[in-house]
């Protein structure tokens, strides 16, 4: 318990040096199967995980009920830890049964506008199995895009869904946009090139992100394949993955949360 308070403490910190307004900080995280299974405990130890950014996209809802149940209890108790949340869920993902999903964005809004309710992108639908949903947000009066995306299992050629993605945004989305999301595949694969040279940075690099089941070799993290991207006129000030599993003997209690940690990206613009 001392340890925990001590780690959550230290994130505080973290996250309380960039506290001026004209910098955010974005959490990724794909929250395994979250709907009506996350019990009160764990959507608090979720919420005291994520407090301290300024928005927060989760990959990974339910589709059914239970998952946009389970989005708006965990705004419910963002509300009660100091600041005021909102909160959006998309429509299903046109995908085969087991595959459809959900996204959600949570953001404070102090400082963080909206003016609808964001769209799953439909001109991606027949090349994604879970097509990826675009918000617009603005701060102070400037506008970015966020995409949250869940790719397709690295055993059934995620590449080509990141293909199509990433072409879709170099060519279509004219904003600051960030991309934000589990991709299946490492971030330095070719599958990105296109991506980097248009100017696009990650929030880390050849970090592991992705939790085994049981510790080997005294590690419980498996594969890098979380991430969050972000285009030229945004500017990376800080990233990293948020480790709240910490010790072995803690991992299996820390995978009824997630079998992912969180990405983070601090960020303002250019």
């Amino acid at each position: 318990m001392i340890k925990r308070l001590l780690f959550l403490s230290a994130l505080c910190f973290h996250f309380a040096v960039f506290s001026q307004t004209n910098e955010l900080t974005l959490i990724s995280w794909n929250i395994r199967d979250f709907g009506k299974t996350k019990s009160s405990e764990e959507l608090n130890k979720i919420a005291d995980i994520v407090r301290d950014a300024d928005i927060l996209a989760i990959q990974e809802v339910v589709a059914g009920f239970g998952g946009a149940q389970a989005v708006a209890k965990l705004s419910d108790v963002l509300n009660r830890k100091g600041a005021q949340w909102d909160y959006v869920i998309s429509d299903a993902t046109h995908s085969t049964k087991y595959v459809t999903e959900r996204y959600a964005f949570i953001w404070k809004t102090k400082h963080i506008k909206i003016k609808d309710r964001g769209e799953l992108i439909a001109a991606l639908d027949r090349e994604i199995d879970r097509e990826p949903y675009l918000m617009y947000f603005y701060v102070n009066g400037k506008k970015f895009a966020i995409l949250n995306f869940h790719s397709r299992p690295f055993n059934k050629n995620p590449e080509a869904e990141i293909e199509a993605l990433t072409a879709h945004i170099c060519d279509s989305i004219t904003a600051p946009v960030i991309l934000a999301g589990d991709f299946n595949v490492d971030e330095k694969k070719p599958v990105f090139d296109r991506f980097k040279k248009a100017g696009f940075t990650t929030a880390i690099t050849g970090q592991k992100t992705t939790l085994k089941k049981v510790c080997s070799k005294k590690s419980y993290l498996n594969y890098a394949i979380d991430n969050v991207f972000c285009s030229k006129a945004i500017r990376k000030v800080d990233g990293g993955v948020i480790d709240f599993v910490r010790f072995c003997e803690d991992l299996e209690k820390a995978r009824k949360l997630s079998d992912h940690l969180p990405v983070f990206l601090r960020f303002d613009f250019r």
